[in-house]
């Protein structure tokens, strides 16, 4: 049995959960049957009867009668505070698996807009043509502000896709923010005109931020009782921790303020009031997508850093930099032209490819000198060769120990480029459960060969590239259940096809990117992601063994029972 740091190999427990797989992710992936909390605290993990001997009169055990244990789950890059105010009763859901066509999101906006007073904002998220009836039946057709318009026209709409890369908006929200066939979008924006040359309604990239600028922004109050529901929503799928990608000044443009330093101060003033039940690692946002080095240097200024209450329930570790864009929008920036033409781009400042390249290099080394760990959301493989080599000249510019740089998406990162990421202990975080939505899609966007490819997982831990896994909420359900699965299957959810299966990992790797690696991510692998004695008791039971389970019954698995800091918060 493993005892206690003290070594009091009989100190009474306050939880126990015996008789079951409890997955202990440490370094050797040892699988033991039970393990005791005291507090907060793990102080025992063994074999049952080891472990029962902890037993004392206020002990609380729960038989798991076979089940599984896990670390609590670490979604690492999981947008807290937008996915909670793009959800109802802040937002419409227009991506559910009841919404299918163009004429059931122009419904659903027609029943909101009977019960909001003329003039007031409409506002929904998930929409993905790719999926719509409509747009499967005639590839040229995208969804265009007419739609709206017949439904809503004395109401400004605004419908984020569910990448939050392209919104879709109305005549009334168009005229609402001044935007007209000479409207200008901002650096790596990009307005849809018609053959009329009249804006068709779609907004790429920052041109979104014509929009959402003058959407209203919630209150601090609504944010966190946004926060708190997505909190207790994450209890129930076993998560305890997640990383808060992007809070700051460059966010304030984001719809609702999703990204805003607003966040930050709900955050910060639940964690005063021990109200937090969850550990948050924050990367600021000082810059926004289209934004410059200018932009950085004053968000950082603005921003500091700041200092919560307790650093092991809400800590701000690092910067967030938009690189390029999404691959279904052709906006990522690629080596080979995409199927119908065009190699996207970088969406940073900079009239020309040169001077972008330039302004990244120098935003990047603007934070790593700052002392900052860099996210850099890149999915281009021109793109990702462009961030690691600005992660490395950073790097020989000013040296630091253990700056933990990583990729974020890295959709098309090439195995070079993971060499050279894991040489200077670097990362990069993925998404699975994306590529489950969306792999037959990219068949016609880049090509059955390159979409196969998308997010290598194999050859990133093949590399010794310490992998995380993320589901990028409110972009797909934070499931890491559906993301194991993915991992271990590359099946798609419209056909089930296989994408790439030589890209499959194991078990043991799909978890690992889903705790203790995530954990080393928010540089905490010390005091959390693993069950072993010392860590924190933040832990994940679920309903049946996972060793030797196919990929369908990983996916199908449910939470029995979620830990946080030694306390029971999901029981069902």
């Amino acid at each position: 049995m493993s005892a206690n740091r003290t070594g009091k190999h009989r100190e009474t427990a306050s939880l126990i959960l015996t008789g079951g797989q409890v997955l202990t992710m440490d370094e050797g992936s040892t699988v033991v049957e039970a393990v005791a909390v005291r507090g907060n605290e793990i102080i025992a993990t063994g074999s049952a009867s080891e472990v029962r001997a902890l037993t004392g009169p206020g002990t609380r055990v729960v038989e798991l009668g076979g089940r599984t244990v896990l670390p609590g789950i670490n979604d690492s890059h999981l947008h807290g505070a937008a996915y909670g105010l793009t959800r109802p009763p802040f937002a419409l859901d227009v991506g559910s698996p009841a919404v299918a066509s163009i004429a059931d999101i122009a419904e659903n906006v027609r029943r909101a807009a009977a019960g909001t007073p003329p003039g007031g904002w409409i506002i929904g998220l998930g929409w993905d043509a790719g999926y719509l009836a409509e747009c499967l039946a005639d590839p040229r057709r995208l969804p265009h502000r007419r739609d709206l318009d017949a439904v809503a026209p004395d109401h400004p709409v605004c419908l984020t896709d569910f990448s939050s890369h392209m919104v879709w908006v109305n005549s009334a929200a168009l005229r609402r923010c001044g935007i007209d066939s000479a409207t200008v979008a901002p650096s790596g924006g990009v307005i849809d005109l018609g053959l009329n040359g009249e804006p068709t309604g779609i907004l790429r990239e920052a041109a979104q931020r014509l929009v959402q600028e003058v959407i209203p922004s919630p209150t601090t109050g609504q944010r966190r009782r946004a926060i708190q529901g997505v909190i207790a929503e994450l209890h129930t799928r076993g998560i305890t921790s997640y990383t808060e990608p992007g809070l700051g000044p460059g966010g304030t443009s984001a719809l609702l303020g999703g990204l805003s330093t607003e966040n930050w101060t709900a955050y910060a003033e639940l964690v005063a009031e021990d109200a937090l039940n969850a550990r948050v690692t924050v990367l600021l946002l000082p810059a926004p997508m289209g934004g410059s080095a200018a932009d950085l240097r004053r968000g950082l200024a603005e921003l500091r850093r700041p200092v919560s209450a307790d650093p092991r329930r809400l800590n701000a570790v690092g910067v967030k930099i938009f690189a390029d864009g999404v691959p279904p929008n052709r906006t990522a920036w690629m080596n080979e032209p995409y199927a119908d033409g065009g190699h996207g781009a970088l969406c940073v400042h900079g009239a020309t490819p040169a001077l972008q390249v330039a302004e990244l290099r120098e935003m990047i080394r603007t934070a790593h000198a700052a002392g900052f760990q860099l996210g850099v959301h890149v999915t281009g493989d021109r793109a990702i060769d462009t961030v690691v080599d600005a992660f490395v000249a950073a790097q020989e510019a000013e040296p630091r120990p253990d700056a933990r740089h990583y990729v974020i998406h890295g959709d098309f990162v090439s195995a070079d480029a993971l060499a050279r990421l894991a040489a200077h202990g670097y990362g990069v975080n993925m998404n699975p459960a994306i590529k489950w939505t969306i792999s037959d899609l990219m068949d016609d966007v880049v090509g059955e060969e390159r979409s196969a490819y998308q997010w290598p997982v194999r050859t990133a831990f093949d590399a010794g590239v310490a992998v995380c896994a993320s589901s990028d909420a409110p972009i797909t359900e934070p499931d890491w259940r559906r993301g194991v699965a993915g991992m271990l299957s590359r099946e798609s959810k419209a056909s089930g096809r296989r994408s790439g299966p030589e890209q499959c990992v194991g078990l043991d790797e799909a978890l690992r990117a889903y705790t203790v690696n995530a954990a080393r991510q928010d540089f905490a692998e010390s005091w959390k992601g693993s069950i072993e004695v010392g860590k924190v008791a933040d832990l994940c039971v679920l309903d049946r063994p996972l060793r030797g389970a196919d990929p369908h019954a990983v996916a199908e698995t449910e939470v029995d029972l979620t830990v946080f800091d030694g306390r029971i918060v999901h029981e069902r």
